[in-house]
């Protein structure tokens, strides 16, 4: 990753700790934990590549797995540490690198790897297949690897609440409908935009069989704003509905267009 993006997530180490908390981030915060929980092996050696700040690393150690966490920025890393000592919990270890450069991991060490968010950020489709390969190398035969990537048709469906202004250029909405390469000026930092039909492929490419594949947010995509609205107006309502998406985040008539597109694969 570049140093932009490693500044960022320097520079913003507290807002990653507390963006999942948000009501619409919720949705892929109980969506992931529920692939974790149905996918990932009962127990075991985690490594979570571009762990932040540990959320979702200390709810595998909560849950008695051995758990190392590997991230780009040694302030995510600093708060993740803090975080899980401040709970009596003790990870395995904490790796400050690129992931990149996942040939520093031992070959076979794990019995279950997440990828969340560093595919976010890798322009370049050799870099993005490396570290998917490596995702397969450090894995045990077997192993399972939940990959995120973010999914250029729900940032689409998502820009007509959040960024509709952008639209009154048309270009701009047929962007969308394939994959993109985004400046730090045109994405909250540098970003890589997919779609599922690649993002598939290259984690075949990598390595590993399709198990499964989900969209985090399922049909509550793009609905930022109502669903914020009813946190604060009807919290029963916005409770039932996230409930709902994150039980059908793998509903083949959701998937395909939700801002984050996670893939369960083993590694064959």
């Amino acid at each position: 990753m570049s140093q932009v993006v490693k500044s960022y997530y320097d520079n913003n180490a507290e807002q990653e700790w507390n963006r999942l908390n948000n009501p619409y981030s919720k949705i892929e915060w109980l969506s992931t934990l529920r692939l974790m929980d149905r996918y990932l092996p009962d127990s075991g050696h985690i490594c979570d590549i571009g762990s932040g700040p540990g959320r979702y690393s200390i709810e595998l150690l909560q849950q008695g797995y051995q758990v190392t966490l590997f991230d780009l920025s040694s302030q995510e890393l600093a708060l993740a540490e803090s975080r899980i000592a401040e709970l009596g919990l003790q990870a395995e270890a904490y790796i400050c690198e690129d992931a990149r450069n996942l040939y520093v991991l031992e070959k076979e060490a794990y019995d279950g790897v997440l990828v969340l968010g560093p595919l976010y950020h890798v322009h370049e489709a050799q870099d993005r297949l490396g570290i998917i390969a490596h995702a397969s190398r450090v894995l045990k035969p077997g192993g399972t690897a939940i990959f995120s990537f973010i999914n250029s048709w729900g940032c689409l469906k998502a820009g007509v609440t959040e960024f509709s202004d952008s639209y009154r250029d048309a270009e701009n909405i047929y962007k969308y409908l394939q994959e993109q390469q985004l400046n730090e000026n045109e994405g909250f930092t540098e970003c890589y935009f997919t779609i599922p039909g690649i993002a598939l492929e290259e984690v075949r490419k990598g390595g590993f069989d399709i198990i499964s594949y989900a969209g985090a947010e399922s049909f509550l995509a793009g609905m930022s704003g109502e669903l914020t609205r009813l946190f604060h107006e009807d919290r029963q309502v916005y409770d039932h509905l996230v409930q709902a998406a994150s039980e059908t985040s793998e509903a083949p008539q959701y998937r395909e267009a939700t801002e984050h597109l996670l893939i369960i694969a083993r590694k064959n």
